[in-house]
């Protein structure tokens, strides 16, 4: 962190030993109260005091800690047990306020990170709004809680998600801040020359509608996928530096920038991630958001401070995913994997529905040659496409990939994606 020249950290837990490596730094960190705490810490000051002592009076002043954020995209999960968590966030966070407060501490902003889906409306950013299932029970009192206590209103922020959505209306330029390309907002008159500019007004706007005009915002995460799945359209090595070096220069500007809607105020910014995840499941994109590699190597040259000219980098690789993929896909084994690790992945697959691999049977198509590899890929590749618009990935915990090369042997048919 000190060799990157980084001013802040966010974790996503207490962790003792990195709180403890921190400390007699002069990185600031903000830690996090896990989601399944809130419920506890909301009904008794008694467990706000305990975990302010175990996690924040264990470490601090040594350790720079300057914001507690309560929960991760509490109100992102819908499930009745979630939505009991939602009622709680708020109480749970005056809680360990007032546990702060008792000590006397007051440089340690309280908040929440929230991402883009609080809001039913984004666009144009005068029409920010947030969803009603939560506007008035929910944001309204969180509003209330850092209006009063000057914390800031933590977003999780991607531009990267509205314009791989829409590539072909949604300038990459502008998604990049490219500077040559305008948007002027026909509700407030405001011109926009970039994306995340118009994500974090659409926000500003939601709370000016609720009467709050003053909350600051901050950015608890941002960034841009270094890599993909095929059907992720511009998930490249190539636009993640150029967005967050432009990102830094803009937030690091002085004087400060802001956004068209609050010009000049700093937005205190974490950039999402410091390591690649690559343990992660899901989509490909999820496990390649890192400024590092696993093994703490650098993906590309970044210079946190903004300082460095744009002509001292080195050339980024070139882009050969800008433009959507058109055609089929197919999912199969991935090379050189552990063979013993396919059958359960498999049965997995073929138990959702009891057409996907019938082929299979004995007999069938499909059924020959009776390979552990060929079985499997046809497995993975028929759940995919089956299952794909509810969510479904090809992945299978790093055992399978996407392919544009059909598998399909003679009778076999691989069943495809289409984009």
């Amino acid at each position: 962190m000190k060799s990157m020249n980084a001013d802040r950290i966010k974790l996503y837990d207490s962790d003792p030993e990195v709180l403890k490596l921190l400390s007699r730094t002069k990185i600031h960190v903000a830690i996090m109260v896990p989601n399944n705490d809130i419920i506890q810490i909301a009904s008794s000051q008694t467990a706000a005091e305990k975990w302010v002592q175990n996690n924040v009076l264990a470490y601090y002043p040594d350790t720079m800690i300057r914001f507690v954020l309560v929960g991760n995209e509490v109100l992102s999960y819908n499930s009745d047990p979630d939505q009991i968590i939602w009622h709680n966030l708020v109480p749970a966070m005056r809680r360990i306020k007032n546990s702060l407060s008792a000590h006397l501490i007051k440089n340690i902003k309280v908040g929440t990170p929230l991402a883009m889906d609080v809001l039913q409306s984004t666009f144009p950013p005068s029409s920010g709004t947030f969803r009603s299932d939560i506007s008035v029970t929910l944001m309204a009192p969180l509003l209330k809680f850092l209006n009063g206590t000057k914390s800031f209103f933590f977003l999780d922020v991607y531009p990267y998600f509205p314009w791989s959505s829409d590539p072909m209306n949604i300038s990459l330029e502008f998604a990049l801040f490219g500077g040559n390309v305008n948007q002027t907002d026909p509700g407030s008159g405001l011109v926009y020359t970039n994306l995340l500019d118009q994500m974090l007004d659409s926000v500003t706007f939601a709370m000016e509608k609720l009467g709050y005009t003053n909350i600051r915002l901050a950015i608890a995460e941002t960034g841009w996928p270094t890599a993909g799945d095929i059907d992720q359209v511009g998930a490249n090595i190539y636009n993640a530096a150029i967005y967050n070096r432009n990102l830094i220069r803009k937030m690091t500007a002085k004087p400060a920038l802001g956004t068209p809607a609050r010009p000049g105020l700093v937005i205190p910014t974490f950039i999402f991630s410091l390591y690649e995840e690559n343990q992660k499941t899901g989509p490909g994109t999820e496990r390649h958001w890192g400024l590092l590699h696993a093994n703490g190597t650098p993906i590309y040259d970044i210079d946190l401070t903004g300082k460095r000219p744009v002509s001292d980098y080195k050339p980024l690789p070139p882009v050969e995913n800008n433009v959507p993929y058109k055609g089929k896909i197919w999912c199969e084994v991935v090379s050189g994997v552990n063979l013993m690790n396919l059958p359960s992945a498999m049965t997995y697959a073929c138990s959702q529905d009891n057409q996907t691999c019938e082929a299979l049977n004995p007999g069938k198509e499909c059924y020959e040659p009776i390979s552990v590899l060929w079985h499997a890929s046809y497995a993975f590749s028929s759940y995919w496409a089956k299952f794909r618009s509810r969510g479904a990935t090809c992945y299978f915990n790093g055992l399978a990939r996407q392919t544009t090369v059909n598998p399909s042997r003679g009778h076999c048919n691989f069943p495809s994606v289409t984009l």
